[in-house]
């Protein structure tokens, strides 16, 4: 079985549904003959055709309307913005009507659409190109936020989104498209939506994170195992709907939690999650939550992005900080 990137992953798991449901189509900008600005749609236009990967103008708010659209009709659209931080003029006909179609038709219509997003930091990019705003989406009833975090994932939970009968934004960390690479089978099998995924078991310390902080997180608590230190590790996959339980569990395990995220820290889903612990797990804590985060500012030009993103020594520091309260 061949090693893939979570790129190759993306494009496998669309290939492998336009192969198997003739309902799915792609669409977006440079999606068909370039095969997307990352080419996670490369070869699927001259596979399927033209009708079936479109590629469209340099419109997102078309795009948007456009994929509603298809979606209440029958057919299962994936659409592509470029980057994350071109999807702000989507967010009205996401909102406004992909997200409420099923309550608004009181069941009658659903959208059953994907958003595609290269999500976050860590590539040199210039503004509007390294976004990680997914806590605007998460506030939204209706939408499931998802963010995958290794090829395995990313494939698995792609053909989870597709196959859901309500709008999915799925976010792709782009900072680990190409990074490493796993086997990954081309046998559809998806994965569970709302589900949590435990990393690495751990007694002292809870770190739950998601998308490209995973890595991260894994490397501190393998830096936190050398001190003795053991740190269980969550990846939470599905922000909305979220799997509290699973958090719930570790955290009355080990008393001690981090989350990660490169997210400003106001109002990022961190604080959605810590809320919850200390509505639900309060008695359980040996310490206060602790939250390594992005700072309340735009994400800096190269010289300073990775001084902006959470760092395995943030993470570790955090760790130690939360045995040390107790």
């Amino acid at each position: 079985m061949a090693q893939i990137t979570l790129i190759e992953a993306v494009t496998q798991a669309l290939a492998y549904e336009m192969k198997h449901d003739d309902s799915v189509v792609v669409l977006g900008e440079d999606v068909g003959v370039n095969g997307g600005v990352f080419r996670a749609t490369q070869g699927l236009q001259e596979k399927y055709g033209e009708l079936r990967v479109i590629d469209t103008p340099l419109d997102e708010t078309t795009i948007a309307g456009l994929t509603v659209g298809l979606a209440v009709q029958g057919m299962k659209p994936v659409a592509e913005a470029q980057f994350e931080g071109f999807i702000y003029p989507m967010m009205e006909q996401i909102a406004c009507h992909a997200a409420r179609m099923r309550n608004r038709t009181r069941g009658r219509l659903t959208v059953p659409a994907v958003w595609r997003a290269p999500w976050g930091g860590g590539i040199r990019a210039p503004e509007h190109h390294s976004e990680a705003n997914e806590h605007l989406f998460t506030n939204i009833p209706g939408l499931r936020v998802v963010l995958p975090s290794s090829p395995a994932r990313a494939y698995g939970l792609l053909l989870a989104a597709i196959r859901d009968p309500d709008p999915v934004i799925f976010f792709e960390p782009k900072r680990i498209y190409r990074q490493y690479k796993e086997e990954v089978p081309d046998d559809g099998e998806a994965l569970p939506l709302d589900v949590c995924f435990v990393l690495r078991d751990g007694t002292d310390v809870t770190l739950v994170t998601w998308g490209a902080q995973v890595k991260e997180s894994l490397e501190a608590a393998d830096e936190l195992a050398k001190q003795g230190i053991s740190a269980e590790v969550i990846d939470v996959a599905t922000l909305t709907p979220l799997d509290f339980d699973t958090i719930a569990e570790s955290v009355q395990k080990t008393g001690r939690c981090v989350i990660v995220h490169e997210a400003p820290k106001t109002a990022g889903f961190g604080a959605e999650i810590a809320a919850r612990i200390a509505e639900e797990c309060l008695y359980d804590l040996l310490a206060p939550v602790e939250r390594v985060t992005g700072p309340d500012t735009h994400i800096p030009l190269f010289r300073l992005e990775m001084k902006y993103l959470p760092s395995v020594e943030r993470i570790v520091d955090a760790a130690k900080r939360t045995l040390a309260a107790s």
